[in-house]
């Protein structure tokens, strides 16, 4: 008793038999969207994401912030 089983596949992809490509209508409601959502970023967003940055760039640098807020607090030590 042999059973031969085809198998295929039961699903689709998104697009649907079309070529996978981006239209050109895709790129400019994305475009809008994007251009929509920073317009809606506000000051304390930017706040926020310069201090990720300055977080970023002292993590990466722990040796000289720790070397330069020592000198600083010796140079106000020796003027004050």
């Amino acid at each position: 008793m042999s059973h031969s089983t085809v198998f295929c596949s039961a699903w689709d992809t998104s697009c649907a038999g079309q070529p996978a490509d981006v239209s050109l209508m895709e790129l400019l409601t994305l475009g809008d969207h994007l251009a929509h959502c920073g317009a809606l970023r506000g000051p304390l967003d930017s706040f926020v994401a310069g201090a990720g940055l300055l977080q970023a760039l002292v993590a990466e640098h722990v040796v000289t912030v720790a070397l330069l807020i020592t000198l600083v607090v010796g140079a106000v030590s020796l003027v004050g």
